[in-house]
């Protein structure tokens, strides 16, 4: 009888630690791949690695400059897009970040933690080199001259979104555009005026796509930005006059009109910036996905969103980025004007 209970035990103690093996093994994935969605990145594998293993198809972010304080406006293009697309991962990619959340403590830093609090957002390194390898665009980086090359910063901005979409699928966006409604996947790109089509927000569903190594491969000044999606997209659906398939599907990719991005042209950015009375709003979104508030154009002009200041922009920060405008806009220390 002691014999058989020894034995009796001996098993016992196999299966158990059998089963704690097995279970260990699965929580250790699991956790791994938590951490990278909490962005808590206590793992010590490297980020790109585990990228490879676990990123999927989602809202895609760049920021190519070395700042690692998010303006406000960039804040809200992020947050808008994640409230608005809860099942899917906004990827903020960070060319200054070093993708360590310690390093960047309140209040030294309001951005990054805001953003890292968001469940679906997940803050990233931008390793360019690693980003490009294995696409045509890899030599290209290499030899580029930063302090010879023209308008570097929205060029590097525009092989990283190429880049990123062939290597994961997903929706690039810039960080000035706001998310008014959630995202249909598909494959796309938005007319930006009359003459051409936009590289600012594009979707293409699935990795790999042919159309997206096209753009890879004609990446050569001055066929970048909006010039290089018109290019490839005249060759692809074989036209050559933008209006013929504007609001139509053209060989796979759907080609929208600019009242789902850009519901005020370039022309007229600072309208943003003038106070609108509730029913005008509505009837300039209405249909609209998001607004380019064509941040760039505001360089020059240096406006500003104010709090309290009925303006168009304060009212898309409020409704689509409520936290954003609580933290970055509301505050008492953000009392005075805070620039977009």
């Amino acid at each position: 009888m002691g014999s058989r209970y020894k034995w009796f035990l001996l098993i016992l103690t196999v299966i158990i630690c059998s089963f704690l093996h097995r279970l260990y093994k699965l929580n250790t994935y699991h956790y791994g791949k938590n951490i990278l969605l909490g962005i808590t990145q206590k793992k010590t594998e490297a980020v790109p690695n585990i990228l490879k293993r676990v990123m999927d198809s989602g809202i895609l972010f760049v920021e190519t400059t070395d700042k690692v304080e998010p303006t406000p406006l960039a804040v809200c293009s992020v947050e808008s897009a994640a409230r608005l697309n809860p099942d899917k991962h906004v990827y903020y990619f960070m060319k200054g970040f070093s993708g360590k959340l310690s390093q960047y403590p309140q209040p030294d830093y309001t951005g990054i933690p805001l953003l890292s609090a968001i469940s679906n957002v997940i803050l990233l390194p931008l390793k360019l080199s690693e980003l490009f390898e294995h696409t045509p665009l890899y030599e290209w980086h290499q030899k580029v001259n930063p302090d010879l090359q023209p308008y570097q910063i929205h060029i590097l901005a525009d092989g990283c979104r190429l880049a990123l979409l062939w290597k994961y699928g997903g929706t690039s966006l810039d960080t000035d555009i706001i998310s008014m409604k959630p995202l249909p996947f598909d494959n796309f790109t938005t007319l930006q005026n009359e003459d051409s089509f936009s590289n600012a927000i594009m979707g293409f569903h699935l990795k790999h796509h042919q159309f997206v190594m096209e753009c890879m491969k004609d990446f050569i000044w001055p066929h970048q930005g909006p010039e290089l999606i018109t290019h490839v997209l005249k060759r692809w659906c074989k036209f050559n006059d933008t209006d013929i398939f504007t609001g139509k599907r053209c060989n796979g990719i759907s080609l929208w009109t600019p009242r789902r991005f850009y519901p005020i042209p370039y022309q007229s950015c600072e309208r943003y910036y003038e106070a609108w009375k509730k029913e005008d709003i509505e009837s300039l979104l209405s249909g609209t996905y998001g607004a380019y508030v064509w941040n760039e154009m505001n360089s020059s002009m240096k406006k500003k969103v104010i709090a309290g200041s009925g303006s168009l922009i304060e009212s898309l920060f409020q409704k689509y980025c409520p936290t954003t405008y609580r933290n970055l806009i509301q505050s008492p220390e953000n009392a005075e004007s805070v620039r977009a």
